[in-house]
This record gives C-alpha cells, structure tokens and sequence, in this order.
C-alpha cells in the first residue's frame, strides 16, 4: 500500500495546466525550507559558538559543518529514494514533509539544549537530518508537478526563500527579551505556515523524462555538467552561509556583538531582496525563450565580482555592497540552475533520487568550504578565501556552457 494520496488519472499527464496559485504554492514551501536553515546556521549558530568556544570557534564551527555536511549529503538521498518508493507504489511525497517538520522541530529542541561542543555538534547533525528529510520532498515535488515550460519563472520564485529568512533573522536577533529556545520555536512556526498549503494541495505529477536510451546518456552526461557547475558555485555559497558573521566582524571595528548581528540581518534581509525580482524576471525571460545558459553564465560571473570586491573592501559599507553583489548573482545562477537541472532528470521514477545527489553540490561544498577557510583565513582577515571562490564560482559559470541537450 502506498504512503500517502494516490493520484488519479484526472491528476497525470504531462498536458496538465499548472495554475499559476499552486507555483506560488510551491515556492512559498521552498522559502520555509531556507526559512529552516538559514537563520539558524547564519546568526544564531554562530552567536551560540561563540558563547560556547571564544577564540576557538572557527575550530568548533568548522567541526560542526563538516558533520552537518556529511549528514546532510546521506539524508537528502535517503528521503528522495524513499519518496521515489512512496509514488511507485501509487501514494505521494507529502507525508515525508509532515515527517520532515516533526523531527525538525524535535532537532531545534536538540539545538537549544546543547551546551557542550559536543552538544552542539550532535545537536547540528540531528538538525541537518531532519531538515532534509524536509528538504528532499519538497524539491522532488517542483521537479515532478510544474512543467519544463514553466520551470523557469518557477525556479526564480525560489529567491523567496532567502529574503524571508533574513527578514526572520532580523527579527530574532531584535527580540532582545526572547531566548534562544523561543527564536527556534518561532522559526519552526514560520516553517509550519509554509509548508502547509503544499501538504494540503492535491498531487498532480507531468510526465517528463527521456524519450529513448540516447537522449538517457545525454541528459545524464548534462546532468554531470550541470552538477559540477553547480558545485564550484556553492562552495562561496557554503562559506558564507556559515562564516558572514565572523566576516562582517573582520571589517566592523568597535561594534559590539548584538549590534553586529542586527546589522548582519539587515543586510542579509536587503542583499536577498534585491535578487528576488530579478531572479523571477530572468526565469520568466528565459521560459519565453527557452534558453537558460546565458544567464547562467552572466549571474555566476557577477557573484565572482562581488567576491572580489568583498576582498578588497576596508569598510562596512564596501564590504555590504560588494556582498549584496555577490548576493545578487548567485541567487539569481541558484535560483534558474535549480529549474535548469530539473529538465535534465533522466527518469521520472528516480527524481527524488537524482535530486538528492544534485543537493550534494549544496553539501559537499560544506566540507570543502570550512577547510579552504580553516587553511586561508584568519578570525579577522578573509581576504585570500573570497579571492579564491571567486575563482572557483567563474570556473563553475564556465563550465555550464558544455551542457548540450539543453539551451
């Protein structure tokens, strides 16, 4: 018996229109799965090594993204196989987001009653598990239920995410009288509301895929392509992801450590924004036209820009808009790739599958990243690391250029 709602025929196929509500559905759910992360492991991770290491939190924090990334990379495949079997066997992805949120909010629980190194790291692994056992679903079914023709605005809609949760850190680092475990608790209140209308709507999957075993090898020798352009642009994503804070800190004389966490969160909040209206505008044009790799190019070699400005810059204000920048063009790169290598799934019956290995670019990254940070930088001094992914993010916006089967 399946695990969940079984689609009925009325629901399949590959003409199926797609009401432009269930896309902003869908991307409301993706918003609350970075709302999941993203405040978390950028602000108040850092704040709680801090508190817990001093000096050696470079070390811990490094420590712990390498086990979260080595979690994360498992559980991601693991959910996706498993909700691949659920719609084999005629039920649906759904239930696995009702999992996923359970045993997130079980992991902030973790999360704040850690108070030990080793606390923090088992605490950050549980975290990483549950949260992509959220995760998984919830690309898996962008891939299966919105058509190739529309996966472009689709794909920029997924630069909501991350103004929403910056607009969430900001406002837990105001709430000067709420502790940590209250932060947690009302970010797992602003996850539940997004997801929600996702779970609620009905499943109705296309059929895509290829055609014949040629077409088969194409798109998978594309979807290797795609993968490791993907990869080399994550790297400066996981770094600063994880390391912002101590960043922002580098280039912020005399501030203290709350005032420096609100006006982090400002500025993630506005470099977050600013993409969205691109990244939704550049995904529709390039659904119009159906070309996708000149963009590609064109926002990941402006990230790399950033990147170098940020290691140039002296000042707070240099720093936050060669940050905002750098925002702009690998939001814009993520948000269109994301639908990109969705069209070059080979087979329908392994999406979640696929999907889980195309999140190891977003984990492994997180084992790379900490060690070229470890190795480059000092606790006040991260010029040589954004020198480096900057090069990294420019050899990733050139190689999705050898991409084939698809414009």
């Amino acid at each position: 018996m399946g695990f969940g709602r079984q689609s009925t025929a009325s629901e399949v196929g590959h003409d199926a229109p797609r009401i432009t509500g269930f896309v902003l559905i869908n991307a409301l759910a993706n918003a609350g799965g970075v709302v999941a992360f993203l405040p978390l492991l950028s602000l108040l991770l850092p704040i709680k090594i801090t508190a817990t290491a001093g000096e050696a939190r470079l070390d811990l924090l490094t420590a712990t993204v390498i086990v979260g990334a080595l979690t994360a990379s498992a559980s991601n495949v693991l959910f996706g196989w498993l909700s691949d079997r659920s719609v084999a066997r005629g039920g649906s992805r759904r239930p696995w987001l009702a999992l996923g949120f359970v045993l997130l909010a079980l992991s902030y629980a973790a999360v704040a009653l850690a108070i030990s190194a080793v606390g923090i790291v088992a605490a950050i692994a549980f975290f990483q598990f549950a949260v992509n056992a959220l995760l998984a679903p919830l690309m898996a079914i962008m891939a299966e239920e919105i058509p190739d023709e529309q996966k472009g605005v689709a794909g920029g809609l997924l630069a909501l995410g991350n103004p929403l949760a910056a607009a969430v850190s900001a406002v837990l680092v105001s709430l000067a009288l709420v502790g940590e475990a209250g932060r947690l608790a009302i970010v797992a209140a602003v996850v539940g509301l997004c997801v929600l209308p996702l779970f609620a709507s009905h499943a109705r999957p296309t059929v895509t895929g290829a055609e014949n075993p040629h077409d088969t090898r194409r798109l998978q020798r594309d979807l290797v392509i795609a993968w490791t352009s993907r990869l080399l642009v994550q790297v400066a994503g996981t770094v600063l992801a994880f390391y912002i804070f101590y960043y922002f800190e580098s280039v912020a004389d005399g501030m203290t450590q709350a005032a420096l966490a609100a006006r982090v969160g400002q500025i993630l909040t506005l470099s977050y924004l600013i993409p969205l209206p691109i990244s939704v505008l550049v995904g529709r044009w390039s659904d119009r036209i159906a070309r996708r790799k000149p963009f590609l190019l064109a926002a990941a070699m402006l990230a790399a820009l950033g990147l170098v400005g940020m290691a140039l810059a002296e000042q707070w204000t240099t720093a936050a808009a060669a940050f905002c920048l750098y925002s702009t063009g690998t939001l814009t790169f993520l948000s269109l790739h994301s639908g990109f290598a969705m069209e070059l799934l080979p087979d329908p019956a392994h999406r979640g599958r696929d999907l889980g290995l195309l999140n190891l670019t977003n984990t492994l990254p997180a084992l790379l990243g900490p060690l070229l940070t470890w190795l480059l930088a000092a606790p006040r001094d991260f010029d040589a690391v954004m020198l480096t992914l900057a090069g990294l993010t420019l050899a990733g916006a050139f190689v999705i250029l050898a991409v084939r089967g698809r414009r």
